[in-house]
């Protein structure tokens, strides 16, 4: 089979991508509008693209050609809190996924807890294994003629890495870690199955 892309409706076009490219991880991203109400929402167009300086780059779709609460309040405040998402969280991230009316918090709809985060004004979830406290690097729409997103990198300020996670050495147990992955449609998977190679 071979997809000419041109030929292909957005949705189509989305279909495709998202049921190959797997898996993602998912960027469970919360933030805080200015007038002091927390979002929470996830993103599977989310991947790490820096070391130096350390960068995330979150993917925020448009809804009816407006900017997200997540987009909107990141771009006003400059700050986001990027948490990975566990196991034991995967059923509270789905349901932070519902589309809330503006000025909701996910937080609070979806009974899950927070905590303060130490360097940004943005709360985190309690409990989440990792989480990314970071400031807006650039947030660019994309594509630039006719935006249908936001791209959003995000610089790392602080990571919040749960003790339980870590190995005798001090280093991330995948095992132990056991994150969520997003498949196509309403698939996900576990990091629970790994195998190991040594490169070249």
């Amino acid at each position: 089979m071979q997809l000419d892309f041109s030929a292909l409706t957005s949705a189509e076009r989305y279909r495709w991508l998202t049921s190959t490219i797997t898996p993602r991880p998912i960027a469970w991203v919360s933030t805080r509008s200015t007038e002091g109400v927390s979002n929470l929402a996830p993103f599977s167009f989310f991947q790490v693209i820096s070391s130096e300086p350390a960068t995330l780059l979150i993917n925020v779709g448009l809804k009816e050609g407006v900017a997200k609460d997540t987009a909107r309040n990141a771009r006003d405040s400059g700050e986001l809190v990027v948490q990975l998402v566990a196991a034991e969280q995967a059923e509270a991230m789905n349901a932070s996924a519902a589309v809330l009316p503006h000025g909701i918090s996910e937080f609070e709809h979806c009974g899950i807890d927070s905590v303060p985060a130490q360097l940004v004004d943005v709360p985190r979830v309690r409990g989440a294994q990792v989480a990314f406290e970071c400031r807006v690097a650039q947030i660019l729409p994309y594509p630039a003629q006719s935006p249908n997103c936001h791209l959003i990198f995000a610089e790392v300020l602080l990571a919040h890495v749960d003790d339980k996670v870590l190995d005798e050495r001090g280093r991330v147990d995948p095992a132990r870690l056991d994150l969520v992955g997003r498949l196509g449609g309403s698939h996900y998977c576990f990091t629970r199955q790994r195998f190991d190679m040594q490169r070249p």
